[in-house]
């Protein structure tokens, strides 16, 4: 599959279920081969991915239910629960702060790279679980859950949430997409 083919494939999938047409040991593989390969500003690798499985992702999403006290509806927070696990993204603050005393002429940028290379992972992820037909969606319920899931994973304080994306077997596809006017959004100049 090319570049162009995978994006096109990638989707925001709403419903999905635990059933995953590959090997959950393959879906890891892919996730750890992704997060080895995407690129970061001075080879910083702050990027840090915990895939929660089985009984932790029940519990993930009953607690970010629980954290909003009821303001997001439960039908909503169960489609993510359905899934058979959730990515969460975080980027290591520390490693930022030890390159910020390293190189402090680029002290101002490192947070900003850290998360360019954080969103690089979760399109390359979530492209890669697309090519494996397992349908995901990123959600941003931090930092209001970040407290909670520092708690039930035994984080560091260090570590920041960026994303969660939920993935799983793919319930039905989404609706096409409408073609937009790319020229509001890309100009070329010659």
């Amino acid at each position: 599959m090319s570049i162009i083919q995978s994006l096109e494939k990638r989707r925001s999938y709403y419903n999905i279920n635990k059933e995953l047409p590959v090997e959950i040991s393959q879906v890891i593989q892919q996730i750890e081969k992704l997060t080895e390969l995407v690129p970061d500003a001075f080879n910083m690798k702050s990027s840090r991915i915990l895939v929660a499985l089985e009984d932790k992702q029940e519990v993930l999403w009953d607690s970010i239910y629980d954290v909003f006290g009821g303001q997001v509806p439960r039908e909503k927070i169960d489609s993510f629960k359905a899934g058979a696990g959730t990515i969460l993204y975080f980027y290591d603050q520390e490693v930022v702060k030890g390159l910020q005393k390293q190189f402090p002429l680029y002290a101002d940028n490192f947070p900003a790279w850290a998360m360019q290379s954080s969103a690089m992972l979760q399109i390359s992820i979530w492209s890669g679980l697309r090519e494996l037909g397992i349908g995901a969606s990123l959600q941003h319920y931090n930092p209001v859950i970040d407290q909670k899931v520092r708690e039930l994973f035994d984080l560091p304080e260090s570590y920041l949430l960026i994303a969660q994306m939920p993935f799983g077997g793919i319930g039905n596809e989404p609706d096409p997409k409408e073609k937009e006017d790319i020229s509001k959004r890309v100009r070329i100049e010659r």
